[in-house]
């Protein structure tokens, strides 16, 4: 795999890993059968904020249909929907899936947003089997309905009749299914006028950005948009360019404050990683420009300030010309420790397997996957109730492998070979002048760094007022927020905030 994508694709795709195999590839080329749509439905209550909100959950599948209209592929999904509530129109109703791509939408259906969760050890490895799954205190119920989907490929879903991977494993042809899926969902549920609200995570941020778009332009408003831990401007990452070191330098400092390896530790993180922001952009940058023509006193000189700001030995950052990599990084600062740190979110830390080698050889977050895993399987099976005799793709390589990675630009004829997704969030913005945008960043993601997020978002083309309606929220947490139980809580608090916020400008603005 080339280094292009390394950083885009694989690293997104692992947050949802599971421990099943990607499906069997048929034996024939005879067309995939087609069933019917079908759901299961059980009534259940969780108290969140002392409220106890009386809810419907059911799992169902919902067909896609090709240019013919004949089937092509069945959906998967866990829908939650409050008991009793008179008029749908002043209930919102929000759609969450996770990323890859490839990757199914269990982390997220089980992260404590939904009304249950699995209980897991925050900031290190969670014991084997029985998991704990319990009612989550913290989830989002209370201001939306929530539809967790599976992508194309993976959990439930699968391909039908003449559907082939190729109708959906791509930038753009994830976002039409996914767009189609939505509007068939508002029509069988009756909710074509609650309003509507989009929720991804990794992967899930460029997807979301490119639905936004495609449904204001199938005559569809979006009234919100939640991206949480983004990917959006893939060329962000390309070779040559210096902007991935600046990116992740403030998560860099941010963990080596985690791990007590500043040689002055700040007593706060928010004012210290500012202060990492304003170096990153200014004189850390200005040093990377000349390239190997940095005169040496300058290297030196930048190297020690570098050894202040995230920990790293100074001879080391001198061999490194200044730049040092996401996984780089990972080995390098518990390495007298002979640990490694996570990716996904750098509290975790593992055992290094080769104290000499120069990256780590496995991702010590990812020993929350089997939880996340075999809890949601538990759970869909026992609390859900859904049957079936198919096999639950977390993982699809095969989608990964083959994902068709060109995306056409806003307006514009021509594909790009690589997605810059902010340019359609705007364009969704610019059409719909009352979308709102929350980005959510953990402070420990090494995967998505937050000031890359920052940059993207701060680089699109809106006015001063609507560049007002993106907000940013940050976490002592990693990718996946929501694996830390004050940052869960922190999270509830700050979506409460945004649904209600949007919601009462949306009102404000119908009324004039």
């Amino acid at each position: 795999m080339s280094r292009l994508f390394a950083f885009p694709a694989l690293c997104l795709l692992m947050a949802s890993v599971a421990t099943y195999a990607a499906p069997p590839k048929p034996a024939t080329s005879a067309p995939a059968p087609v069933p019917k749509e079908r759901s299961v439905s059980t009534q259940h209550s969780v108290t969140i904020d002392g409220r106890t909100i009386h809810y419907t959950a059911t799992a169902g599948t919902i067909l896609l249909r090709g240019k013919d209209n004949q089937p092509i592929g069945s959906m998967f999904y866990v829908a939650y929907t409050e008991d009793g509530v008179r008029n749908r129109a002043d209930r919102p109703v929000t759609f969450l899936y996770n990323g890859g791509p490839g990757a199914s939408s269990n982390w997220l259906t089980m992260s404590g947003l939904g009304p249950y969760r699995v209980r897991l050890v925050n900031g290190a490895a969670t014991p084997p089997a029985p998991y704990s799954v319990v009612p989550s205190h913290q989830s989002i119920l209370n201001d939306t309905d929530l539809v967790f989907v599976d992508a194309m490929g993976t959990g439930f879903s699968h391909l039908v009749g003449k559907g082939t991977g190729k109708m959906f494993w791509g930038v753009d042809q994830d976002v039409r299914s996914f767009g189609q899926f939505i509007q068939r969902y508002l029509t069988q549920n009756d909710r074509w006028n609650s309003p509507l609200f989009l929720y991804g995570e990794s992967y899930g941020t460029t997807r979301s950005a490119g639905l936004a778009l495609y449904l204001q332009n199938q005559g569809i408003a979006v009234n919100g948009v939640i991206l949480q831990s983004s990917i959006l401007n893939y060329f962000d990452w390309t070779p040559g360019s210096d902007n991935k070191y600046i990116f992740t330098l403030p998560t860099f400092a941010a963990l080596a404050w985690y791990h007590n390896k500043l040689p002055d530790k700040p007593a706060s993180l928010p004012p210290f990683v500012q202060q990492v922001r304003e170096f990153a952009d200014g004189p850390y940058a200005q040093a990377l420009r000349p390239g190997n023509q940095l005169p040496k006193d300058q290297l030196d000189a930048m190297a020690q300030k570098l050894h202040q700001l995230i920990g790293l030995p100074v001879g080391y950052l001198e061999r490194a010309n200044l730049r040092v990599t996401s996984s780089e990084f990972r080995k390098e600062l518990m390495l007298p420790e002979r640990e490694q740190l996570g990716r996904y979110d750098g509290r975790y830390v593992g055992a290094d397997g080769n104290a000499i080698s120069a990256t780590p050889d496995s991702d010590p977050s990812n020993q929350i996957s089997p939880a996340l895993n075999q809890g949601y399987l538990w759970y869909v099976f026992h609390v859900l109730k859904w049957k079936t005799n198919r096999a639950y793709v977390g993982l699809n390589f095969e989608a990964y492998k083959t994902w068709d990675w060109h995306h056409r630009m806003p307006d514009s004829r021509r594909k790009q070979p690589l997605p810059d997704v902010a340019a359609d969030l705007a364009a969704a913005m610019r059409k719909n002048p009352y979308l709102q945008v929350l980005s959510e960043n953990g402070y420990f993601d090494l995967a998505t760094p937050f000031h890359a997020t920052e940059f993207d978002l701060s680089h699109i083309t809106l006015s001063p007022a609507l560049q007002k309606h993106i907000h940013f929220a940050y976490f002592y947490s990693g990718h996946p927020i929501y694996i830390n139980p004050d940052a869960l809580k922190a999270m509830h608090q700050v979506l409460d905030r945004f649904y209600s916020d949007t919601l009462k400008d949306d009102a404000k603005g119908a009324a004039n």
